[in-house]
């Protein structure tokens, strides 16, 4: 009787789980506590078109499903109205489960690639990477 109800469990936990994973998105990657943070910054060049800017952006989106590496991928543009962005228009937040596999990504040939098509644009950047040490 315990083994049956455990499969029911089981198969209600896996059910409700999928239920709430929105169709067409993968499901969330867990990271781990002490996860690498590596943040990416940028000031892009005043001629950069938005048509460039879009295929800039559309090519390190690309990057997670081209490195498996990468656990986690957000990005924005600044809205701060504190007023010390020095220009830096863009940020980018990658999550490595490791400094190993952050060390993987850097030289990995896919973003060579993405550093060669976002890098004619570039007027600054700045990237600081990071363990997690919350709790």
């Amino acid at each position: 009787m315990k083994h049956i109800f455990a499969v029911v469990v089981l198969a209600l936990l896996s059910v409700t789980t999928y239920a709430h994973t929105p169709k067409g998105e993968p499901p969330v990657k867990k990271m781990k506590s002490n996860s690498v943070q590596h943040i990416v910054l940028f000031k892009f060049k005043p001629e950069t078109t938005p048509e460039k800017l879009k295929e800039i952006l559309a090519a390190f989106e690309a990057l997670p499903s081209k490195i498996k590496e990468i656990k986690g991928f957000q990005w924005g543009t600044n809205n701060s109205p504190e007023g010390h962005a020095h220009g830096l228009t863009h940020a980018f937040i990658l999550t490595f489960d490791s400094e190993k596999d952050r060390d993987a990504y850097l030289p990995h040939p896919a973003h060579k690639e993405f550093g060669s098509i976002v890098g004619p644009w570039i007027a600054d950047l700045t990237v600081v990477d990071f363990t997690n040490q919350a709790k």
